[in-house]
């Protein structure tokens, strides 16, 4: 019986300390902090990240009116991945302050969480840079796919680009692929316009105002034959005075990497009016000198042989 009593009033005391505690309204204070702070976090959570989405839609609406523009797919997968960034990294922040709201120790979890990116960091180097080479390419706008470039001794049509690597085809047929973090230094040549030059060469018997104003009529009527051609052509003059010939150099503006076609049709186009015309090229003369010179030295040589 002693026991039994002695069992009721332990339970019982056990009871009236769990009511007081049920009832200390310090400790519902306390708690409804702690509630109370975690709500606040996520909801300023929820609002960061809804904002910061935001903002990075609008960023890129406005690079759309800048010249440089992103590719829908390309502006797309960069807005995704920017905004999924914002996202995990707000997320884990936020459940780093609900832990620490909850008197739980971070410290061993930020520990632990820095050890693995560590070892991670180590592990795989080149991935990490060319990972960060590559989001740099695209969020840059350095080049896009289908532009003309030159990386390095490689040269060619931007075939795709990755986080990782980015694939150039040559115009012979070769596919590059190249690490993004090993990409140093590039030169786009998608982005202005190109230049065509073209070197005429005359003779020094040739008339050369009459000339210059024959090829200027010529050029006066490319930009109506070719698209590609940006403003009128223009003679700059003469460019170089050779052995046997005068040189005269032509450049117009073109599109893009237009410059190689329109300096070929330039060519032919001067070529044809020029024979119309009969203005020659010049050509290289070989002037043979026979006589004394000749016969001198083997009276030389027979004497000395003598």
């Amino acid at each position: 019986m002693d026991e039994q009593l002695k069992e009721l009033e332990k339970l019982e005391k056990n009871t009236n300390l769990f009511i007081d505690k049920l009832t200390d309204p310090e400790l519902w204070i306390k708690y409804g902090f702690i509630a109370l702070k975690i709500i606040i976090i996520i909801i300023l959570s929820s609002i960061i990240i809804r904002v910061g989405k935001a903002a990075i839609g609008r960023i890129f609406k406005r690079r759309s009116k800048v010249p440089l523009q992103f590719s829908e797919r390309r502006e797309a997968t960069l807005i995704k991945l920017l905004q999924n960034i914002l996202t995990y990294t707000v997320y884990f922040i936020a459940i780093v302050m609900i832990l620490s709201a909850l008197t739980i120790n971070v410290t061993g979890i930020l520990a632990g969480a820095g050890i693995l990116g560590l070892a991670v960091g180590f592990g795989a180097q080149n991935l990490v840079k060319d990972i960060i080479g590559g989001f740099f390419i695209i969020f840059e706008d350095q080049f896009s796919v289908g532009d003309y470039v030159r990386i390095g001794e490689f040269e060619g049509t931007v075939d795709e680009i990755g986080l990782r690597t980015t694939k150039i085809l040559n115009w012979t047929g070769e596919l590059y692929i190249l690490q993004n973090g090993n990409i140093t230094e590039v030169t786009n040549f998608s982005l202005h316009n190109s230049v065509a030059v073209v070197d005429i060469y005359l003779g020094y018997q040739a008339d050369l105002k009459k000339v210059e104003s024959l090829i200027e009529n010529v050029l006066e009527t490319m930009p109506e034959k070719y698209e590609q051609i940006v403003g009128t052509p223009s003679v700059l003059g003469v460019q170089q005075l050779g052995a046997s010939e005068i040189v005269l150099r032509v450049t117009a503006e073109t599109l893009p990497l237009q410059n190689a076609f329109i300096a070929r049709e330039l060519r032919k186009a001067i070529k044809l009016a020029l024979d119309a015309h009969q203005v020659d090229i010049p050509y290289q003369r070989i002037v043979m000198m026979q006589g004394n010179v000749h016969r001198q030295d083997n009276h030389l040589g027979d004497r000395q042989g003598g």
